[in-house]
């Protein structure tokens, strides 16, 4: 039937209005429902969802029959619902382990996609609806993005950078194999010269990068003794900006090193990741440009006590990591003080997958409160991707994108930890 005629019939026997809908609906109760980060909570709440859309958030309890007919009841009244969260600084398509460095022999494009569909899975039934991966094969992460959207299978919403841009050598760049391998498996994005990595952000855009991952900075990870100081330079970072915002594409930037953290920020960087060694000038600069820090503090303070005995540390991580973890706190405390723009963010993938909401406890820790850390992961995150239309609050006209908890996590935010219940897109994800 036409839905003008549905309107007209409904109107006809006297049926509410609102029993017309687009889409199949959804009623939600909510014994606590903390719709807009930022704002206080509210009791006996329910949530009306059209489709995949939020139509209306209404005080009390609302019977389903009143809503629509055909409308299926969501019982959450004995749990505190929140939105969904967002993670800005994934790894979907593999973890961390002794055999990383080995895997890159005999693990084929598919394989890596296929392995990507499961930590995406257990990413959403971890809580978080939406991420930005930044940094896989391209192929098998952009195969994964369209997976997602096309709902074939489940996982999170993605964001993908693909490959990341990185100076020859560089963090970002192949390294710790025999030269024929290097020379076969060196991305197309690595790149030297301002020129060249003009070339590099636009074969990144070309072949369906959502966001520009570079390495301004040498890593953690590396197996190399370069350190975490500045790599591209400063002309190279500002090609690369002007090129990618002349695109419609915004750019990320790894950077532990002050000094790389502060010319990314200088070039007009949209994110800082990491942010490790961040000092005070960097701070002033991101609250000139307006750029968002994703902090990452997970992997400090799980991988220090793992390295010993696991053939992927060498002694130049170890030494790296080391160093960055007993920085990292001090970041997130400083920024968060300057009242710089936090944007939640895990690096997950180097630590395990399912797990990202252990994040929440360290910013907590080093000094945000629990609604700021919960406000980083909903309404900042959706700011930073441009998304504030459609993410990070329960409010009608916006995605369905819902989770819910046993408890109040701004008492406990350990609670984010602990999932009870995932609404992805209007669709039950996840229910315990």
């Amino acid at each position: 039937m036409r839905p003008l005629l549905v309107l007209l019939s409904a109107l006809y026997l006297g049926v509410p209005a609102t029993a017309v809908a687009d889409g199949p609906v959804t009623v939600i109760h909510a014994g606590t429902l903390l719709a807009v980060p930022g704002q206080a909570p509210k009791s006996r709440q329910t949530i009306v969802i059209e489709g995949n859309r939020i139509a209306r958030v209404a005080e009390g309890y609302l019977a389903p029959a009143d809503v629509a007919a055909d409308a299926t009841l969501i019982d959450l009244s004995d749990r505190f619902v929140l939105p969904g969260l967002m993670d800005m600084h994934v790894h979907l398509l593999g973890e961390l382990g002794p055999d990383t460095r080995n895997e890159a022999l005999y693990f084929t494009t598919s394989m890596d996609a296929l392995r990507g569909a499961m930590y995406a899975r257990r990413t959403l039934e971890a809580g978080f609806t939406t991420v930005r991966d930044l940094g896989g094969d391209p192929e098998a992460i952009f195969a994964l993005r369209r997976a997602v959207d096309e709902g074939w299978i489940a996982g999170p919403r993605i964001l993908a950078a693909g490959s990341a841009l990185a100076a020859t050598g560089g963090h970002g760049d192949v390294d710790g194999y025999k030269a024929e391998l290097l020379e076969r498996w060196t991305p197309e994005t690595i790149c030297d010269g301002p020129y060249d990595c003009r070339r590099a952000t636009r074969h990144a855009v070309k072949y369906g990068a959502d966001w520009i991952k570079i390495t301004a900075t040498g890593g953690v990870l590396s197996d190399t003794a370069t350190g975490t100081g500045q790599q591209m330079t400063d002309d190279e970072l500002k090609e690369i900006m002007d090129t990618a915002h002349a695109l419609g594409v915004r750019v990320a930037a790894h950077a532990h090193g002050a000094d790389g953290i502060n010319a990314a920020l200088r070039a007009g960087v949209d994110s800082v990741d990491h942010g490790t060694f961040l000092d005070e000038e960097g701070v002033r600069l991101m609250k000139q440009t307006g750029a968002y820090l994703v902090p990452t503090l997970l992997p400090g303070a799980t991988i220090i006590p793992t390295m010993e005995g696991n053939p992927f540390f060498t002694e130049a991580i170890k030494a790296k990591a080391r160093a960055a973890a007993a920085a990292s706190k001090e970041n997130v405390s400083k920024a968060a003080r300057a009242g710089v723009k936090i944007a939640f963010g895990t690096d997950t993938g180097v630590t395990p997958h399912g797990k990202n909401a252990k994040e929440f406890a360290l910013m907590v820790d080093a000094g945000m409160s629990p609604m700021e850390a919960i406000r980083s992961a909903t309404v900042v995150a959706a700011e930073l991707i441009d998304r504030s239309a459609t993410l990070g609050t329960i409010e009608a006209g916006k995605l369905a994108d819902i989770i819910a908890v046993d408890n109040s996590p701004l008492d406990d935010v350990t609670e984010l930890e602990h999932m009870r219940a995932v609404i992805k897109d209007g669709s039950l994800a996840y229910m315990r």
